[in-house]
């Protein structure tokens, strides 16, 4: 897959846009209330960057008027972290809303409207019972395709049964995804799983939506992310960012085993980078089914069409491999906090390239984060880079 810029140069009067801090809060059933973790989260990355006060916030929630009963999010989370007086706009583009709040702070730094932005992202689910949650995440399907029972399960295993029966990728190949993301969350202190499983603790789990098991599927999570973009200088620069999108109903599509959202966003952040797939040292993929990661490496070119699920299974992807990928244990195992997860997956990148988890440090300077929206409507690629 070959990225090229598009006409009219149109990065060629942007800022460089750097990251000065970054943190995030464990992940898991919580018992703070959602502004507390995104307080924490937000403070650590602001001490990180030795900033006491931002010239703008950007938040990330999904629905926090259904998971909690509180609106106007923004305000009431800036409020809660003293800077009242900060201007605040919040984000939401389902469950890339953290990628796209990334995105938003990006902007306003490489437009000069701001010198430092803080971006803070968070989701409270685990109070509810997981049919609610299920219901209220379903909302992002299209509605006509949700009346006739489509969930965001029910969406994953299309994809899946489409890949087997269409590529021939096999249930070993999507089960080992899980079992490696398991075996590097194992490692990492802040993920929501810690345990290690085996493929036949995948195979044998129960049945969610055919031929999807629990294993394969991410955990319901609460926690919160954060990051400070400034325009001075750092360690870690963002070199690209793209957003894709595509129809919403499932059945109006050409492919199901492929994302065009990602491939878009892909082709527009390689096209901002100025290098090629190639450069990637490490990625952190979305993996909320397991077979997700498989589709997404292809996507982003960081593997050839069919190549991605033996290069899972002959170990290309772990932590000692070729191009690791999801080294935080991913959504998988990390967790997923929904409007967290897109920030979380960019904290754990320069978490990397600084050299901040010697349990499962990688050696990188280029690292890649991708984050699907919905059901694959609205996804973002975002490219960091050690200087």
């Amino acid at each position: 897959m070959t990225f090229t810029e598009p006409p009219g140069n149109l990065w060629f009067a942007m800022h460089d846009v750097w990251v000065a801090g970054a943190d995030m809060t464990r992940i898991g059933r919580l018992r703070e209330p959602l502004p507390d973790l995104m307080a924490v989260a937000a403070h650590a990355a602001l001490r990180g960057a030795d900033c006491e006060r931002p010239d703008a916030i950007v938040v990330a929630t999904m629905n926090p008027e259904e998971f909690l009963g509180d609106g106007n999010f923004a305000s009431n989370v800036a409020t809660h972290m003293g800077f009242a007086d900060v201007p605040a706009i919040r984000v939401e583009t389902a469950t890339s809303s953290g990628a796209a709040a990334f995105y938003a702070g990006f902007a306003q730094v490489a437009a000069g409207l701001a010198r430092t932005v803080l971006v803070v992202g968070g989701e409270k689910m685990t109070h509810l019972p997981t049919p609610k949650v299920s219901e209220l995440i379903g909302r992002s399907i299209d509605p006509y395709e949700r009346s006739y029972g489509t969930t965001m399960p029910a969406f994953a295993a299309l994809v899946t049964r489409a890949l087997m029966s269409r590529h021939g990728v096999g249930e070993r190949e999507i089960a080992q995804v899980a079992v490696k993301n398991h075996a590097h969350g194992a490692r990492n202190p802040l993920a929501h799983f810690r345990d290690e499983i085996t493929l036949d603790d995948v195979l044998g789990s129960r049945m969610v939506a055919d031929p999807l098991r629990l294993f394969h599927c991410c955990p319901i999570s609460d926690g919160a992310a954060a990051v400070v973009l400034t325009a001075d200088r750092t360690s870690v620069r963002v070199s690209g960012i793209g957003q894709g999108t595509d129809v919403l109903a499932i059945r109006h599509r050409d492919v199901l085993t492929s994302f065009r959202a990602t491939q878009t966003a892909a082709a527009a952040a390689f096209a901002m980078a100025g290098f090629e797939p190639a450069r990637v040292d490490v990625a952190e993929i979305h993996d909320a089914f397991a077979p997700f990661e498989l589709i997404s490496l292809e996507d982003t070119g960081l593997f050839p069409p069919g190549k991605a699920g033996a290069a899972t299974l002959d170990g290309e992807t772990a932590l000692d491999g070729r191009l690791p990928v999801n080294p935080s244990g991913g959504l998988k195992a990390r967790g997923h906090p929904l409007a967290a997860t897109g920030l979380a997956q960019i904290v754990e990148c320069v978490w990397q390239l600084t050299g901040c988890v010697p349990r499962r440090q990688v050696s990188c300077s280029v690292a890649l984060a991708q984050s699907i929206g919905g059901p694959g409507t609205n996804n973002w690629v975002t490219l960091l880079e050690a200087r």
